[in-house]
């Protein structure tokens, strides 16, 4: 473990309105990911496991703490600092793919690289060589499966080549046998490319494959 990991939160509190005053949802939570690991985030729904996701990412704004990432203050960008940290260092897949309706497959992979200015025509290739969407690239999201889409997402998510994959409930909507297939995937060049994987999930079978894991309760890392 180095002195300086890949991604440190600190003392990271948010709170949401309530009908009987503020409710909590994230409580003093710390942690730390190092470049090349991977860390699965399990608990109960309401446990804060997608919205520390969505801070990290830069999605939201904690009510106080600090989230580092590369040695970077999140929390000191403006929005368009944000966007570029997205852009740029950050890959995420969401359970509800997020794809591009009106772009083929080709273009929404390509995407989020070509907006970081990173596009590398051959490193898409692979991913869509290893992912088994080579057949895929002229058509767009709605003529393709569930498991197939998820796979666009994957990797339109590591063509920019980020040092931080997020992932939330990546494998929700698919069948068990396709999930697997595609954490395999996503497991394997997220290890090739030496990013880190922070990956929230109801599955301890799939919390399992990670290298470790944190579960969250009422907001704080449960012992």
């Amino acid at each position: 473990m180095t002195d300086t990991p890949l991604l440190s939160v600190t003392d990271l509190v948010k709170t949401y309105p309530g009908e009987g005053g503020p409710i909590r949802i994230l409580d003093g939570l710390s942690m730390r990911l190092e470049a090349g690991e991977t860390l699965a985030l399990t608990g109960e729904s309401g446990s804060g496991k997608s919205t520390l996701l969505h801070i990290v990412g830069g999605l939201d704004a904690p009510d106080s703490g600090q989230v580092r990432l590369d040695g970077a203050d999140i929390g000191a960008f403006d929005d368009a600092g944000r966007a570029a940290l997205r852009r740029e260092r950050i890959g995420v897949v969401f359970q509800q793919f997020n794809l591009i309706p009106s772009l083929t497959v080709e273009a929404n992979i390509a995407f989020q690289a070509r907006l970081a200015g990173r596009h590398d025509p051959d490193w898409c290739d692979t991913l869509a060589r290893r992912l088994g969407l080579l057949e895929q690239l002229r058509k767009y999201p709605e003529e393709l499966s569930g498991g197939q889409q998820q796979r666009v997402a994957v990797a339109r998510a590591l063509a920019v080549r980020p040092r931080l994959v997020l992932a939330d409930e990546p494998t929700g909507n698919l069948d068990e046998a396709t999930g697997d297939a595609v954490l395999d995937m996503m497991l394997g060049l997220v290890a090739e490319t030496d990013a880190a994987l922070l990956m929230v999930t109801h599955s301890e079978r799939l919390a399992g494959r990670l290298q470790r894991r944190l579960h969250l309760a009422a907001g704080k890392v449960s012992p």
